[in-house]
């Protein structure tokens, strides 16, 4: 498979060592200054740069009618904007806070728990997210995840940043140096408390899920999720 890689910062660089260890060729990558290769050749196309740069980057693919997997976070407000240009492309699109084999598992935990939590209002629930300190956006688009899964079962209205408030779940951000990735949730009453928690090691899970979620888009119509590629 011909992959272009639009971002090749952290992230492009570990997808690109694990793209040709899988026998993928990599015919085109860009950062924000420069790029190099033959964009149009490639089977699709793997995007991680930065949430002002997404929008520009997912278009430039699906006008190009080259399949496109995200997995930027932060610029979600456009999202409905990408799912209409890929129907009206025919093209093909996935995007997810987080590309993760193990986070996505984790999502179906998370929202499994959060059902048989709901009857016990005693316990308050809450969510952290820790990433280095480079990361720009905050909370994380995993911690959103999360929060959002949990909200389908809550009483609570709404997320929100590093505040508690009665109606709102608290999502906690943490900046910390060389951290690759913490998510928990918390419920917590005057008896006890349950923790579920994700610890991300290294990139690498993040970049095996694009390239794994790449290698199911490719073909294919349409807008899906890692549900889809992951069957779950």
């Amino acid at each position: 498979m011909k992959i272009a890689l639009l971002g090749y910062g952290k992230m492009g660089k570990v997808i690109e060592k694990l793209a040709l260890d899988r026998g993928h060729t990599i015919v085109f990558k860009s950062t924000a200054d420069t790029s190099e290769g033959n964009f149009e050749a490639a089977d699709v196309a793997i995007e991680f740069s930065a949430p002002e740069a997404a929008v520009d980057n997912i278009s430039k693919a699906l006008k190009a009618e080259i399949p496109v997997v995200s997995g930027t976070t932060g610029w979600l407000n456009k999202y409905d904007e990408m799912v209409k240009l890929c129907e009206n492309r025919n093209g093909s699109f996935i995007t997810a806070s987080n590309f993760s084999v193990g986070v996505n598992l984790f999502f179906s935990i998370n929202e499994y728990a959060a059902k048989l939590m709901a009857p016990w209002k005693e316990y308050d629930v809450s969510v952290e997210e820790i990433h280095h300190t480079e990361k720009k956006d905050a909370p994380s688009g995993t911690a959103i995840s999360i929060a959002e899964s949990i909200l389908k079962h809550s009483e609570k209205q709404d997320w929100k940043l590093n505040s508690s408030e009665e109606n709102n779940l608290k999502i906690t951000a943490k900046r910390e140096e060389d951290v690759k990735g913490t998510h928990t949730v918390s419920y917590i009453s005057s008896i006890d408390t349950i923790s579920l928690e994700h610890v991300a090691h290294s990139r690498e899970g993040f970049a095996k899920g694009a390239i794994l979620a790449a290698e199911f888009l490719k073909d294919k119509n349409g807008v899906f999720t890692m549900k889809d590629v992951l069957g779950i």
